[in-house]
């Protein structure tokens, strides 16, 4: 007779199943699916499943926990400054704000399409908020995202300028596919910092998304459409 449990290890023929599913468990590096086997295999002996459902069962748990643990690496990737979530924004305190427009934003059908995404108002009317939620929800969703102000996106490009390596960090920033800009005009540009600033933006058109944020009225932030 198989064993029924995790107190029964071996089989008739003198496997050690146990041993066996650890051992093959940490190859694959899949210590969700270690966690949980026993769990699974007592429901599929209480339901009666089939082996395909059994094996179905195994690999869904896997690959949640695998897209779960992804989505925490890219969170952390993109340095957002703190964790915001698009169900948590505030729309009683901003009722100009549909909900509807954040809803159709927040499936993310923009990263798709390579496009650009605005949040234009003064200080204190929740666009950060907005812009992290949607970049945490696309980090969830399998994207890369990149989070930084303005200030510090032209820092990092002047730098590199510094180095000679401009065009080698434009190219690399250009395969994640949404940088956030926070903070557009809070600080006024420079020229040459201005031209970093539109080099960035010129080098992501039609090739990944920006989410920017800025207090500057739309016709002063023409730039980004």
């Amino acid at each position: 007779m198989a064993a029924t449990g995790t107190n029964t290890t071996t089989t008739t023929s003198g496997r050690n199943v146990a041993a066996e599913l650890a051992y093959l468990t940490r190859v694959l590096k899949a210590p969700s699916l270690a966690a949980s086997i026993d769990r699974l295999a007592e429901r599929a002996r209480a339901e009666s499943w089939t082996h395909e459902e059994f094996l179905a069962a195994c690999l869904q748990r896997e690959v949640a926990a695998r897209e779960s643990h992804g989505g925490e690496a890219r969170i952390r990737f993109a340095r957002f400054p703190a964790r915001k979530a698009l169900e948590d924004f505030d729309y009683d305190h901003q009722r100009s704000l549909k909900r509807e427009v954040i809803a159709h934003l927040g499936a993310l059908d923009f990263v798709t399409a390579k496009d650009n995404v605005v949040f234009l108002g003064p200080p204190g009317t929740g666009k950060t908020h907005l812009s992290i939620g949607l970049g945490i929800r696309a980090c969830q969703a399998g994207h890369r995202v990149a989070f930084a102000t303005a200030a510090q996106w032209v820092a990092r490009l002047a730098d590199a300028h510094a180095a000679g390596t401009l065009q080698g960090e434009l190219i690399k920033l250009s395969r994640i596919p949404v940088l956030i800009v926070d903070e557009v005009g809070y600080i006024p540009f420079e020229p040459e910092a201005a031209n970093l600033f539109f080099q960035l933006v010129s080098s992501r058109y039609e090739r990944a998304s920006l989410i920017v944020t800025s207090n500057k009225p739309f016709g002063k932030a023409h730039m980004f459409a």
